[in-house]
């Protein structure tokens, strides 16, 4: 063998040798590859904090969908009849229907109310139901806790009272009786009653609404007030003008209770007088709630639900 046919067998040999080592190194690097797991997806954003005063009314559609589901989160109520009832309020009377289960119509009965929005507390209070808060006390002014009327309906001046308080004697002419009058009055005298705030309106089908909230020194008393002395399990303790019988209201949907809130509603039972009437007590801490509608003919359902859970959720 000559020297220059050694060459030539040296050079592939080192080539042949180089290009091994090469695919060795390619074929390595495939494995530490394949075993280095894929970035994880973009994390939704946590739920935002809602301060005191931010508006109850749902975001408007075309929001990025994360955004919304976050809102929500806080949310929690959306509707009358499909509400998950823990949350805060939700301002319910511009949802979209077709987007409530149960409401898929224009006709279902509810009214239009304005932005409602939960009234700022006083700087360093804490909220009604805060672990530091042992009375429950609503420190928000209690006439900003009343519900706004919804749009279109006439204000009820009778109601206004004096820098929007209620003198009592005002509130116990909601009763029919003479003596009821007198017996609760009294009632409401013994437990202390501070304050009476109300708001009054007409429909323009004719439902008249009178909400009056009820101000105490503590939760203990109010609900000691409401638990005994207000309300039977079928019937209120107390007839309203316009109603002599009552029945408890079992169509209220089961979903539209509220933490810290407790409501015992009643309806006026047939035959009917002039007008039917429906009305709720409320307890929620230190406060509680009348609700009274009433109507020619038919007090509807559906506009006194919608009413009676939207005062709630301000109250909770």
């Amino acid at each position: 063998m000559t020297e220059q046919t050694e060459q030539t067998e040296q050079t592939e040999q080192t080539e042949q040798t180089e290009q091994t080592a090469e695919t060795a190194e390619t074929e390595q690097a495939e494995e530490r590859q394949a075993l280095v797991p894929p970035p994880p997806p973009d994390v939704l954003p946590a739920a935002p904090a809602v301060p005191e005063g931010t508006p109850l009314a749902p975001a408007k559609a075309g929001k990025d969908r994360r955004v919304l589901r976050a809102v929500l989160r806080w949310t929690a109520v959306a509707v009358v009849f499909a509400a998950v009832g823990t949350a805060a309020a939700y301002g319910i009377s511009r949802q979209e229907r077709t987007d409530l289960p149960g409401l898929a119509t224009e006709s279902d009965g509810r009214w239009n109310y304005p932005e409602i929005v939960r009234p700022p507390l006083p700087s360093g209070s804490p909220a009604p139901f805060a672990e530091a808060n042992k009375a429950a006390a609503h420190h928000a002014d209690l006439r900003a806790l009343v519900l706004p009327a919804p749009e279109g309906a006439k204000a009820d001046k009778a109601l206004r009272g004096e820098d929007g308080w209620l003198a009592t004697k005002d509130f116990l002419a909601e009763f029919a009786s003479k003596e009821d009058r007198k017996a609760a009055g009294q009632v409401l005298t013994d437990h202390g009653l501070r304050h009476v705030a109300a708001r009054g309106w007409t429909t323009q089908d004719g439902t008249h609404t009178r909400i009056y909230l009820l101000r105490f020194g503590t939760a203990a008393v109010a609900d000691e007030l409401f638990a005994t002395e207000l309300i039977h399990y079928d019937s209120p303790t107390y007839a309203v003008r316009g109603a002599e019988e009552f029945d408890r209201d079992e169509d209220f949907p089961e979903k539209t209770e509220f933490a810290h809130v407790t409501r015992s509603p009643y309806a006026e039972t047939k035959p009917y007088g002039a007008e039917q009437v429906r009305q709720a007590y409320l307890s929620a801490g230190d406060t509680v709630a009348l609700i009274v509608q009433s109507r020619k003919g038919t007090a509807e359902a559906v506009p006194f639900q919608q009413t009676v859970v939207l005062q709630s959720q301000l109250l909770s």
